[in-house]
């Protein structure tokens, strides 16, 4: 089956969760979910109806193809029903921004990322309310709505953009030497959207050199890594290896730290990652 075509009913699925998610924005209850490594995180009950109608399509549709989700019904584990690990897995985020859409901030995206041997070769990252949709599948472009996009080719310099997340702690407790040095500065322009995959498709847009995410899980970085591939970007992890191939054996919600980066920037961000850790 044509990967076009694959991306074609993924965007569907995409915007079907958008409306969903949409009729609850700033209406819902904060709940939390404890099976991560022991933390709470913010979870709705939106954010379960918004996996179960993506699940529920991707099972008509491709019933052989694995699943990783970041909710499940009972909010104890991760969903992850993969009987082949190496072959086609989706990996879904049924609303990344969770915070920002329990309090009414417009800033949070439906992603669904497909994984062959452990590379992203689509993604789907749709900002709900906006109504853009940034999509690409393997060998065939990367765009935001009908206009193909392209990650910057200039080097660092003033006014860059880089993203990082608002959660900039890291495993150790500490906030990282990197992320105090450019919110130190002024000549590159750091900003925190607080959605991970909202914030790494602006690499691929062309509108941000680099975007950093120091808490992310696997379903934040598929969907929107696919884009940046696809717009001729780069995604590693903090030390500057490749993200991917990635080992989905016994996954349960590990961290998933990972850079976007753009060409001209990727070697200047990876010094400053390594040395300001």
């Amino acid at each position: 089956m044509s990967l076009v075509h694959d991306l074609q009913y993924a965007v569907e699925l995409a915007r079907g969760a958008g409306k969903i998610v949409l009729e609850q924005w700033g209406k819902v209850e904060r709940l939390t979910k404890t099976h991560i490594a022991a933390s709470e995180e913010a979870v709705t009950e939106a954010d379960r109806i918004s996996q179960r109608h993506i699940v529920a399509g991707l099972r008509k549709r491709f019933p052989d193809d694995g699943l990783v989700g970041e909710e499940s019904d009972t909010g104890e584990s991760i969903t992850f029903e993969c009987p082949d690990v190496h072959g086609r897995v989706w990996v879904i985020d049924p609303i990344d921004g969770t915070n920002n859409f329990i309090s009414g901030l417009g800033i949070f995206a439906v992603c669904i990322g497909l994984l062959e041997r452990g590379r992203p070769i689509l993604g789907v990252v749709y900002d709900v309310t906006r109504d853009q949709m940034y999509s690409a599948a393997k060998g065939h472009g990367a765009w935001r709505d009908t206009k193909e996009i392209r990650v910057l080719e200039t080097p660092l310099g003033e006014s860059s953009m880089i993203m990082m997340t608002s959660n900039l702690i890291d495993k150790q407790g500490r906030c990282p030497g990197w992320a105090n040095r450019w919110i130190g500065q002024t000549v590159w322009k750091s900003r925190i959207l607080g959605s991970a995959a909202m914030e790494a498709v602006q690499v691929a847009a062309g509108v941000a050199h680099g975007a950093v995410t120091v808490n992310g899980k696997l379903w934040d970085c598929v969907a929107p890594a696919a884009i940046v591939f696809e717009a001729g970007g780069r995604v590693v992890d903090l030390h500057g290896n490749d993200v991917f191939p990635f080992d989905l054996r016994n996954y349960q919600g590990a961290r998933v730290p990972f850079a976007s980066t753009a060409p001209g920037a990727h070697d200047e961000l990876v010094r400053e990652l390594r040395t300001y850790a």
